[in-house]
């Protein structure tokens, strides 16, 4: 076995468990800092000193992770197929 087979072995294995490992953080984190406001909920004003209210995250600082919406998409579709 050559290194190049064995590098690519390697990234199959790591690709399903790093899949998992990132669904685990999303099922016990859903909420992630929004990168518009930085968590703060607001957002600096282009003159002045005053700061206006984040739209993105409505004010919170917080927003869904991309697999935390995976994963309310799938818990949806399971559920409205077995009503």
């Amino acid at each position: 076995m050559d290194h190049s087979t064995l590098l690519g072995s390697i990234g199959c294995a790591a690709l399903p468990l790093l899949t998992v490992c990132y669904l685990t953080l999303c099922w016990i984190a859903p909420f992630r800092r929004c990168r518009a406001c930085g968590g703060t909920g607001l957002i600096r004003r282009r003159f002045g000193r005053t700061f206006r209210t984040c739209r993105r995250c409505d004010a919170t600082g917080l927003r869904l992770r991309y697999g935390t919406h995976l994963i309310n998409e799938a818990l949806r579709i399971h559920r409205d197929g077995n009503r």
